[in-house]
This record gives structure tokens, sequence and C-alpha cells, in this order.
């Protein structure tokens, strides 16, 4: 039994240094952008390019790029961020069959727990950014658009890259939660907004005047 109670008390700093340690990364950034998407995805892959390109383009502007740390999308997303000069950050997660950081980062935190690391990307930034991927991005969409619905964080700019691959799950979000079994409301349907370019990315987020630093969005209790 007291050797349970130790293992318990072990595990319960572990969890909170690992919060410590990764809200001090996020402090560094007062400006940043989250990017999402399959770690699969091949530089000769359209939206790896694509999140190359807005990479760049958002750091140009003064945005941090944080990612998950790993490849592919996110890879992508922190070489256009290395290319601009900008801060490439990674949030990387450790795992059985290690995940590599890519080389593009510049700054990097590796967690033990997937739900701090989930915390952390949730309170990392002023946009979050999807592309095509598979569940760990579609479980980080519905993260972020549930916590701005219930209001546990304020609105931000949520921006679907790649409208063939995002427009069948946004019909069935419409006609299936919202116009056959009313489980959210016609607001929540406006909380995303789908682009088919790095271009149009960029157009929408530069509408945004956001006065909100990373460090006020998460609400306390």
């Amino acid at each position: 039994m007291n050797e349970d109670i130790s293992l318990t008390s072990w595990r319960i700093f572990r969890i909170m240094a690992e919060f410590v340690s990764g809200f001090e990364v996020l402090r560094k950034y007062r400006l940043a952008a989250t990017f999402f998407g399959s770690a699969r995805s091949l530089p000769d892959d359209k939206w790896y390019q694509e999140s190359q390109k807005l990479g760049y383009l958002l750091a140009k502007d003064g945005f941090a790029i944080i990612t998950g740390g790993g490849g592919g999308i996110m890879g992508a997303a922190n070489k256009g961020a290395y290319e601009a000069g900008g801060n490439s950050v990674g949030l990387n997660i450790s795992l059985p069959h290690e995940q590599r950081l890519n080389s593009y980062v510049s700054d990097s935190e590796t967690f033990k727990f997937f739900f701090i690391r989930k915390v952390m990307l949730s309170f990392a930034s002023e946009v979050y950014i999807y592309f095509p991927g598979g569940f760990g991005t579609l479980d980080e969409f519905f993260e972020i658009v549930t916590l701005i619905q219930t209001g546990k964080i304020v609105r931000l700019p949520i921006v679907l890259v790649g409208k063939e691959y995002w427009t069948p799950l946004i019909s069935w979000i419409r006609s299936t939660l919202f116009e056959t079994h009313r489980t959210i409301g016609q607001d929540d349907l406006n909380l995303f907004h789908v682009v088919d370019s790095a271009e149009e990315a960029h157009e929408f987020i530069k509408t945004y005047k956001t006065h909100t630093t990373s460090r006020e969005k998460m609400e306390v209790e």
C-alpha cells in the first residue's frame, strides 16, 4: 500500500513538473499559430507544401509557429517558420516507438503524458490551423471547438485547410448535428472557416485583430 501511494505521489509531481516546463516554453511567445495535420504527409504532397508556405507567411508576420514537433504537416510548418527566420516550436510526445523531433524547430519540449501535451497545444496560440490528418488531428479540432463553444477559451480563428478533405465532415456536422438532432446551435457552425490554400488562410487570419495573448486565453478556475 505504501509503495502504491509513493508511486502515485511521484506521478503527481511528474505531472506538475511537465505542466510547469510546458508553460515556461509557451510564455516566451506572445503571438503564435498552432498547426495540426498528418504526420504521414510527404514533401511532394500538396498539403505539405501548403503548410510550409503558410508557416513561412505567418512567421514573417511575427507569429511563432507551434506544432506537435513531428514530421509531415508539422515538420512542414516548422520548416516554413525556420526558413522565414521565425520562432519554430515543437511540443513533442514520448512514445514507445519514439516520435522523432523534426529538425526545423528552434525551441521544443517533450512530454510523457498525452493530456498535458494537449493542454499545451490548446493553450498555445492565437490561431489554430488544421490540415488534412487522422484521428489525432480530428481530436484536436473538436477539442478546440468545444473549448470555444463552452467559453473556456476566448473565440479565436479556427482555419481548416483543404476543402475536399473537410467538406464531408462539415456537411455531416450541419445535416446531422444541427439540422437533424439539434445537438449544436446555428452559431456553432461559424466557429471554424474552411479555405483551400495557404494564401487564402493567410488572408483570413490577417482579418482578425486580436489583443489577447496566449497567457490570457485559458480560463483559470
